[in-house]
């Protein structure tokens, strides 16, 4: 019996979608990762796969807000493979604009622990200061340790729990709301 820890995949690139948009074959990609996500039951809002029209009108709607900081959405690669997608939105309502939340953060199963999700995460940080942002926020299933701990990793503080609030069939999980202030480091 082997020892050896399982190999490494290669590092994962993360880039930020540009205004542009994604190539036709990116949006298969991303609604491909997605869709093999949530059929596993991960915690990203879809209770069935989106399909690729859905996600080309998102991602369509995530670049017409990247130069103004109405939105950014950062795309992990491993070769020409898209192993991660995540983005964020500033909150519409006047009195909340100077805020962004983080809305989905989504790492292919071979590519997690390998610091993908990190690295999404703080293309968006990045992004989200670049343009301003006071309080960056998100909130996640309460079953998702893995998450939660890369968010408290990075500055993130719980500020609330809501019980039961996430409805999964029959099934009922907590949200956990994380806030990160981005003020003190101005």
């Amino acid at each position: 019996m082997s020892t050896r820890p399982a190999p490494r995949m290669p590092a994962a690139r993360v880039d930020l979608l540009p205004a542009e948009g994604l190539a036709e074959h990116d949006v298969g990609q991303v609604t491909s990762l997605l869709g093999r996500l949530v059929e596993a039951g991960a915690a990203l809002g879809w209770v069935s796969a989106p399909s690729v029209v859905e996600i080309a009108d998102l991602v369509g709607r995530l670049a017409a807000g990247t130069d103004n900081g109405e939105s950014a959405a950062a795309i992990a690669r491993t070769g020409t493979e898209v192993t991660g997608f995540a983005y964020r939105n500033r909150y519409a309502r006047p009195t909340f604009r100077p805020h962004v939340d983080i809305e989905k953060v989504a790492v292919a199963p071979d590519a997690q622990s390998q610091g993908v999700g990190r690295k999404l995460m703080e293309a968006l940080i990045r992004a989200a200061r670049l343009h301003g942002t006071e309080v960056v926020t998100l909130d996640l299933r309460g079953d998702n340790v893995a998450a939660n701990g890369l968010y408290e990793s990075l500055g993130f503080t719980r500020y609330g729990r809501l019980p039961d609030f996430v409805a999964v069939g029959e099934k009922r999980y907590d949200t956990l709301l994380h806030s990160l202030d981005l003020r003190a480091g101005r």
